[in-house]
């Protein structure tokens, strides 16, 4: 029989847990395990998702028999309905819109069960491995990985199929049979159907040491994720305008080490941030490592970008990637004023009187500063070396026509009154 004692301690004090419930053999056998280990033990509080993709027919008769399941053992039933982005590949189309689903519905610390099995990991790490991964890509399913604001988690990773279809016909369950899980248009399904029966057929333990050769990777990849966060360290140093909430590293540090562990240091800062680029597009951080110190270069990625500016890299996603516009008219200056796409501004100290607003760069902006005189905002941006993809963004207060005071700079003789921005939340890719 199946123990998941052991598989399940590390969650004990997580606040909830979740099945990723597709009704099929898998998460089937393992919401029923999880069912039992609660009646007795000490768990936390279970509940199931299902994901409806809606791609075939079939699928609409899944809630039922999922939600008949549930009822029976028990076991609260959410049902999410997600729209599959066209694409070159429908299955990772089809994936990404899954966990993106997923991670909406964690709460922070809660934990997602998946049910993901022996079979499972050793036919990802061929498909990886067909496909030309790296040491990442090779190191294939993780026991667990952030998600969202909780954690997923696989309890199932060293089970065989056999042992769940034999724990299946014990119990009695029925599940689920996709009828696209026999199309072997998909590469997945003609590794299943296809390869492995011939690789059995040879090598009888084949599922077996592929898996074992996926945690050998995963150690490997450990130690090399151990390297990349003392480079990290160094990289951070002392990051400027740490009021924007973004994530910067030092281009110099990272540029003093060797091409494979620029890499690898690189690969880490991003790996839960976007989905990482492949050997072809390694090249666009050669360009932005390489630009003129005065060049502004981008380094496009699957979900936001890598931007350099004044000796620093910057990551870049969501509503940092939109650009403002407008003026904003501020009849409450004692309280805060949101702006579209660009978080919210609040006033430090006595509003001063008359109309006021909040604008964004035009050029030719001058700002009078007692003592100093009537000074050009480009030059002083340039003097106080902010970012230039802050620039066009950052709150400017108006009294009338006249430029009153920037958002959060430090500028002598500004005068009494000060304009505090909390910029946007720079919204991370997949995990």
């Amino acid at each position: 029989m199946i123990d998941l004692t052991a598989s399940l301690s590390p969650w004990l004090n997580a606040p909830a847990w979740c099945v990723a419930f597709s009704g099929g053999l898998d998460s089937t056998v393992l919401l029923h395990l999880l069912a039992d280990y609660r009646r007795t033990h000490d768990a936390p509080p279970l509940r199931a998702v299902h994901v409806h993709h809606g791609l075939q027919p079939a699928a609409d008769d899944w809630p039922g028999h999922c939600q008949a399941i549930c009822a029976a053992l028990g076991i609260e039933l959410k049902v999410i309905r997600v729209q599959v982005a066209p694409g070159a590949s429908l299955e990772q189309a089809a994936r990404d819109a899954r966990y993106a689903a997923f991670a909406a519905i964690l709460g922070p610390g809660e934990v997602l069960f998946t049910g993901q099995h022996r079979e499972d990991q050793a036919e990802t790490l061929l498909f990886r491995l067909l496909r030309g991964a790296g040491l990442r890509g090779l190191a294939a399913m993780p026991v667990q990985r952030p998600l969202g604001q909780g954690r997923l988690a696989r309890p199932l990773l060293a089970v065989t199929r056999a042992a769940l279809l034999e724990y299946a016909g014990t119990w009695g369950l029925s599940w689920i049979e996709d009828p696209s899980n026999a199309d072997t248009a998909f590469a997945r399904n003609y590794l299943r159907g296809e390869v492995f029966p011939l690789l059995r057929q040879r090598w009888p333990q084949a599922a077996a040491n592929l898996a074992r050769t996926a945690e050998h990777l995963g150690e490997a990849l450990g130690l090399l994720d151990d390297l990349a966060a003392a480079d990290l360290v160094a990289a951070h140093g002392q990051a400027p305008f740490a009021w924007l909430g973004l994530d910067s590293l030092d281009l110099a540090t990272l540029a003093a080490l060797s091409p494979a562990r620029q890499r690898n240091a690189l690969q880490y800062w991003l790996s839960s941030r976007t989905r990482l680029p492949d050997s072809r597009h390694w090249a666009g951080w050669e360009c932005l490592r390489d630009a003129a110190a005065d060049g502004q270069p981008l380094w496009c990625l699957a979900d936001g970008v890598v931007q350099r500016s004044h000796g620093r890299i910057w990551w870049l996603s969501g509503a940092w990637l939109a650009p403002v516009q407008g003026r904003h008219g501020w009849g409450d200056p004692g309280g805060v004023l949101p702006l579209p796409g660009n978080g919210s501004v609040h006033l430090a100290g006595e509003a001063p009187p008359g109309e006021l607003s909040i604008a964004y760069r035009q050029g030719g902006e001058v700002l009078d500063l007692p003592g100093r005189g009537r000074r050009d905002l480009k030059r002083l941006l340039n003097e106080l070396q902010v970012p230039h993809f802050v620039r066009p963004r950052l709150p400017l207060l108006y009294q009338g026509e006249r430029l009153l005071a920037l958002a959060n700079l430090p500028l002598p003789g500004q005068g009494a009154v000060r304009l505090c921005w909390q910029p946007p939340t720079n919204v991370q890719g997949l995990s």
